[in-house]
């Protein structure tokens, strides 16, 4: 087992955050989240999808960047009624959607 870091350890290197990021992917997540980017409009619909994407699913988790913080609320309020939706596309269950505001 890998040694855990404490906070007084100094940076991290970036092979060794990479690793760790890399071995949490799945060929699922990845395949997932390729489905989530093709059927995203059909499902949010063009509006939300003009300012929102799916940049990221893993363990059930899907990460949208809105372009905006109104996107960002607007999608908030619907994203219970997205899960199911959203697992049908990308063929997994969807626990939870997270909303991050970023330039797209």
């Amino acid at each position: 087992m890998a040694e855990r870091r404490r906070r007084d350890d100094g940076p991290i290197p970036i092979a060794e955050s990479l690793a760790k990021v890399a071995s949490r992917l799945t060929k699922a997540d990845l395949r997932g989240l390729g489905a989530l980017l093709d059927g995203w409009e059909d499902v949010v619909g063009a509006q939300i999808a003009r300012h929102a994407t799916p940049i990221r699913l893993l363990d059930g988790v899907v990460t949208v960047a809105v372009d905006e913080p109104a996107w960002a609320t607007q999608l908030r309020l619907v994203a219970g009624k997205l899960k199911g939706p959203l697992g049908a596309v990308a063929g997994c269950q969807i626990d939870r959607v997270e909303v991050v505001v970023r330039a797209l």
